[in-house]
């Protein structure tokens, strides 16, 4: 089976690409690099002619409101043109636990309006809403940083493994569309503020978190529900103080 992969050289694409190709099929990793642009249309058809499947992990370079928000429109109406013109059979999308819930945020209007732009396609689909990723929790506390300080919201995370994202993205690309979203989310919850003291301690990090119930995330303010999944759904196995035990020692922070 084809099986296209948008955004297949990032961290959740790579991973992808290289699990499905393990299991034999026909993966094409797809990206600017590689000639295939969405945004301009350009490599767009020649790469999706013969495929079955698409799945779209591509990420906005810019999160300014109307930046992200042209990306994933104009991204989304290129991808879906040409996987209608190809006879795709199933196009699968990232998106984000919460999404609808934080709309007060410019990224997540921009999520919600690309996946309004798959569900009226008419090309059978899977949205496959995931909580934070382990990998972008020292990104969140750099954005929130004021000189030695970091002022996080107490609210509850529930983050996720890239490598478990990857296994659910590969065995949702091989399932038939469910036409509708499932949600996948890590196998503890965790205050985001708990979550980037234990980074800090495990990488020698000298900045101190400060509890701030105002503080934002992408532009909102959270409460306990915001940020984790609902009762059906998929958990991943690794713990993010496991995950923090195989990651390369860090140099102590000056």
């Amino acid at each position: 089976m084809k099986i296209v992969v948008i955004g297949g050289t990032g961290l959740i694409g790579s991973k992808t690409v290289e699990r499905l190709r393990r299991k034999g099929h026909d993966v094409l990793a797809a990206s600017p690099n590689s000639g295939v642009d969405t945004i301009t249309g350009k490599g767009v058809a020649e790469a999706l002619a013969g495929a079955q499947v698409v799945l779209d992990l591509a990420n906005s370079p810019s999160f300014e409101d109307q930046a992200v928000l042209e990306f994933f429109q104009t991204s989304g109406r290129n991808l879906l043109k040409a996987g209608a013109a190809a006879g795709v059979k199933h196009h699968i999308a990232l998106s984000i636990v919460g999404m609808e819930r934080l709309q007060g945020s410019g990224y997540m209007r921009a999520k919600m309006a690309q996946e309004q732009l798959i569900k009226s396609s008419g090309i059978p689909y899977t949205i496959v809403h995931s909580t934070q990723f382990h990998e972008f929790m020292a990104g969140i506390a750099q954005s929130n940083t004021v000189g030695q300080t970091v002022h996080l919201s107490p609210a509850y995370l529930q983050p996720i493994a890239s490598d478990d994202v990857a296994d659910v993205m590969a065995d949702v690309a091989l399932a038939a569309p469910v036409n509708g979203t499932i949600e996948i989310g890590g196998p503890e919850k965790i205050r985001l503020t708990d979550i980037v003291t234990r980074l800090f301690k495990a990488t020698n990090d000298p900045r101190q978190v400060m509890t701030d119930p105002h503080a934002r995330y992408f532009g909102v303010e959270l409460d306990d529900t915001s940020l984790v999944t609902g009762p059906d759904a998929r958990l991943g196995k690794i713990r993010f103080d496991d995950w923090l035990r195989q990651q390369p020692p860090q140099k102590k922070s000056a």
